[in-house]
């Protein structure tokens, strides 16, 4: 993979990173202790392409 890529790559993929940490912060600031499964789907529609990533966040102590 070429240069343009990569550095299109890193920039989407930090976004998607900064925006997100935010963004569960955010609805989890008022959420009681506890464990929550999270889920993050990226999809590219013109190829067709799916990716899931799933896990835990562990809010409180």
């Amino acid at each position: 993979m070429n240069d343009d890529f990569n550095m299109s790559m890193r920039k989407f993929l930090k976004q998607v990173g900064v925006t997100s940490q935010k963004a569960i912060e955010d609805a989890l600031r008022d959420a009681n202790n506890g464990e929550y499964i999270v889920e993050a789907k990226i999809t590219i529609k013109d190829i067709g392409m799916e990716h899931t990533v799933s896990g835990t966040i562990k809010n409180g102590d």
